[in-house]
């Protein structure tokens, strides 16, 4: 079918207060509105036919990474049981929690009646490779890579639920609307490759399924910046994404024909009101084709040679397992994804903490390692920066009666752990302390914030200028704080 304008016509009749607006901001006005708002607001951009290219003038410094990969382990892993080495907690088990060390910090529902007591972990820890990193039992394999890793023990939050706590993790506030940091990075820098999304995101969860947290759409939305930068879920069956192949009797030139018609018919609409949603429909619909092509490629890991498969365990044949995901998120960044975010849900260990969290590591440990190791002995650890953390960490004391089975540990946001790798990082290397309860940060503290302009640094942006002006206000990642921490840097 093809269309000629007049056919439009009764559609410019219409002029809603959007489209009167939209028409305001052409010619003259939106040059001058351009010169009030800055680049990040009128940013040049190429057609949209060349994917997703970033703003004017960013990188605003050589990168150390070209691309992200998030392994976000959502719940909360407990740092006491993982990488927060005590022994000395043993003197102190079953003690109640010093009020010098609470502090008057408030507590959950859950724990908040209850006493306060010390619970050692029950996992051995060792030291691992040439730095002599101490890590729990549970997590052999991330013992194998201490030496490729930046092990941070200082992390903060001031969330102390999961949605809260997870929104100001992945998007520097604490209440939905703003964008995910792989928006901000996808808007900013844009995509390396024509054929697949800037932004990618893949869920799994506990093989047990035994606790798991809900995942919004808002965690890899592109909140207030256009929604072309938001992050594309691929799914674990069927289609990885929805609608990508063509309906039965559809040939691939019937579907270009129709896409033709329809970017006709919007680039006419967008002309009339100038919505800019309407240049992302154009540009989703114009991926969508290409990835037709470039996913069944990417999904398809026949070719992989059998020592990689192994490397990241049996899992990795199962579609939508976290070892898969890892594997995928190695072919994504390979094909020049710019970000990938794998959240693995079932952290929350309230209770049976040890059976839980030794079926999660099950699930984890060797898989993130093999990414680490898949990664390096391509080349590509250099300038690919990985990420392990989640929203916050767990308390010392114990959920429930110490040494029951079924006790668990409640959110604790005072402090926590979380290792980068790649990507200008300072391998084999522990950055910050706790206090002798794990309760406290007591040396080098890493805001959250502090994570996000480190992550932005390594890509080569500088936090505070990457912005973009909503409701009169100019929004960044790192809101109103934020310092790059120089510690963890190569």
């Amino acid at each position: 079918m093809k269309f000629a304008a007049n056919e439009m016509q009764h559609v410019e009749l219409e002029l809603t207060r959007r489209e009167l607006l939209g028409r305001t901001g052409t010619g003259l006005g939106a040059a001058a509105l351009a010169a009030l708002l800055g680049d990040t607001a009128f940013a040049q951009q190429a057609p949209a036919s060349l994917g997703q290219p970033g703003l004017r003038g960013l990188p605003h410094f050589a990168p150390k990474a070209k691309r992200v990969i998030y392994l976000t382990q959502s719940g909360a892993p407990s740092q006491v049981d993982l990488y927060d080495h005590k022994p000395h907690l043993q003197e102190f088990k079953g003690q109640d929690l010093p009020e010098s060390v609470r502090m008057g910090q408030r507590l959950t529902t859950m724990t908040a009646t209850q006493k306060l007591s010390i619970q050692p972990s029950r996992f051995k820890f060792a030291p691992h490779g040439k730095s002599g990193t101490y890590v729990s039992e549970l997590l052999p394999h991330i013992g194998s890579i201490v030496d490729d890793i930046c092990l941070v023990r200082s992390m903060h939050t001031e969330s102390i639920n999961h949605a809260p706590g997870m929104c100001l993790f992945l998007s520097g506030g604490e209440q939905p609307g703003r964008p995910s940091t792989g928006a901000w990075v996808s808007y900013g820098l844009g995509s390396l490759n024509q054929d697949l999304p800037a932004f990618v995101v893949m869920l799994s969860r506990d093989r047990h399924g035994t606790c798991g947290q809900l995942l919004f759409d808002y965690y890899w939305g592109s909140g207030f910046v256009p929604s072309k930068y938001q992050g594309v879920k691929f799914r674990a069956g069927g289609d990885p994404v929805l609608y990508l192949t063509n309906p039965p009797g559809i040939s691939p030139q019937v579907r270009r024909g129709m896409l033709d018609d329809i970017a006709k018919l919007n680039r006419m609409k967008q002309a009339a009101v100038g919505d800019p949603e309407i240049g992302t429909r154009i540009a989703q619909y114009e991926m969508a084709y290409r990835m037709q092509t470039s996913v069944p490629e990417l999904t398809d890991i026949s070719k992989e040679p059998s020592a990689v498969l192994e490397m990241y365990g049996p899992d990795v044949h199962k579609p939508g397992s976290y070892a898969r995901n890892c594997l995928m998120a190695r072919r994504l960044a390979e094909r020049g994804v710019r970000f990938t975010q794998l959240f693995h849900v079932g952290w929350d260990t309230h209770g049976n903490l040890m059976r839980e969290i030794t079926m999660q590591c099950e699930d984890t440990d060797r898989p993130s390692a093999a990414l680490v190791k898949d990664l390096k002995q391509r080349g590509m650890l250099d300038d690919t920066l990985v990420v392990w953390a989640g929203e916050f960490g767990r308390t010392v004391y114990s959920q429930g009666v110490i040494d029951d089975p079924k006790a668990g540990r409640d959110h604790h946001p005072r402090c926590y752990s979380i290792w980068m790798a790649g990507g200008g990082v300072n391998p084999g290397t522990v950055y910050g302390e706790t206090d002798d309860y794990s309760y406290n940060v007591s040396k080098d503290p890493v805001h959250i914030h502090d994570l996000q302009a480190t992550v932005l640094h390594l890509l080569g942006v500088d936090h505070k200028r990457l912005t973009y002006r909503f409701q009169g206000r100019d929004y960044r990642l790192t809101d109103v704080s934020g310092e790059v921490v120089r510690g963890v840097l190569a």
